[in-house]
């Protein structure tokens, strides 16, 4: 009986072409658009031309600063800080009165750098001029070290380096940032408006009464119901996936070069999918509770939004959050567990320990949840409007 309402649920969802629109095609449109639109993020800025505006009076040895970048384009202006204003240059370099004599002679000279630094093209800009000006300063430094008969270490007591200790590209980053979210996302997407018709439609449309004096316990029915808005969503966000990793393997260069799982490949996406199947059942879990309180479609809908809104939300935690910085709360926290394990994954790492406390304190979650979803579908008050 179960399998049988099941199979009857399943159907008419995809009879719904509402339901076929908003839980397959809208999540792979998204995500797709997502996709490119980090790749683009990530695309080398190669032949793209920044417009720097300097005073009609500047030297020819004061342009020589910058016209070895060919990315810069100087353009000499009456006033140069009016032509940031107005949008005709992304930054402006303002040089004092006779700059280069000043320098020569040992004498104050002062350079001022005028820009938008919430602008990502005009603090570019702008880092590239204090590149080239910071350059001028250390040879400036080194000659009248010289010329003094000093060394340029007398005032450059220890050189200092920087060492990475993670070889990860950038690739890999934003991999491990965006397929978290995308499963997220497409498997709420893809339950939300099954759920929502599940339960309160039914009490909307006044067919749950019908429903329930069928020879049916209430439980099997509960059931049945939470295993259909369980596979939507989970059938939502494989396939979505599935668009998204052959986007990105045959259609990017950038975010396909952090993909490298090697002879782990088979074990990495087996694990992917188990952490899939537990959050499809968590989501649908809560997804289901919002459409039971829920009197109408609209109702369950404004319900279930906050369920949509937290599956962003830890992105944004664990963003700053390497592999090796993962610590147990990470894997104890619902929702925020799914984004942490399979970070982990994405960046070839194993971790028994930690899979099991996140598909373990998921589980309870889904049993609580259910055991007052089946409590509440119990009760005529709920089921009924």
């Amino acid at each position: 009986m179960l399998l049988n309402i099941f199979k009857k649920e399943m159907k008419d969802a995809f009879r719904d072409r509402r339901t076929l629109l908003l839980t397959v095609l809208l999540p792979i449109l998204m995500m797709t658009a997502l996709t490119f639109f980090y790749e683009g993020m990530m695309s080398d800025s190669e032949g793209d031309s920044y417009t720097l505006a300097v005073s009609k009076d500047v030297s020819d040895e004061q342009l020589a600063l910058f016209q070895g970048d060919k990315s810069i384009d100087v353009a000499k202006v009456e006033d140069p800080e009016s032509s940031v204003k107005d949008g005709d240059a992304l930054a402006a370099v303002v040089f004092s009165n006779d700059f280069m004599g000043s320098v020569q002679r040992g004498e104050e000279a002062t350079v001022t750098i005028v820009g938008d630094s919430m602008s990502e093209n005009s603090s570019l800009l702008m880092s590239k001029v204090t590149a080239y000006l910071s350059g001028f300063e250390k040879s400036v430094t080194a000659e009248r070290l010289k010329s003094e008969g000093l060394d340029e270490s007398t005032i450059q007591p220890f050189t200092m380096t920087q060492q990475e200790l993670s070889e990860e590209d950038t690739g890999l980053f934003l991999i491990a940032l965006i397929i978290p979210m995308m499963m997220a996302l497409a498997i709420g997407i893809g339950a939300g408006p099954v759920s929502a018709d599940l339960f309160a439609g039914e009490k909307e449309k006044k067919t749950m009464e019908a429903l329930l004096i069928t020879p049916v316990k209430r439980s099997t029915l509960l059931w049945a119901k939470w295993l259909t808005i369980s596979s939507l969503g989970l059938i939502t966000g494989m396939i979505t996936l599935l668009v998204v990793t052959v986007e990105i393997a045959f259609f990017t260069e950038n975010l396909r070069k952090g993909i490298s799982f090697g002879d782990q490949l088979p074990l990495i996406v087996g694990l992917a999918l188990v952490v899939a199947v537990v959050y499809a059942m968590f989501n649908a879990s809560i997804l289901m509770l919002t459409s039971i309180a829920g009197k109408t479609i609209k109702e369950a809908q404004s319900y279930s939004t906050p369920v949509m809104m937290l599956a962003v939300f830890p992105s944004l935690f664990i963003s700053g959050v390497s592999v090796n910085e993962l610590a147990a709360h990470h894997f104890l926290i619902p929702i925020l567990n799914m984004f942490s394990i399979l970070k982990e994954l994405i960046y070839g790492v194993v971790d028994p320990v930690h899979l099991s406390m996140m598909i373990g304190t998921n589980l309870i979650v889904v049993v609580v949840i259910f055991i007052i979803g089946r409590i509440m579908f119990l009760k005529d008050k709920w089921v009924m409007n």
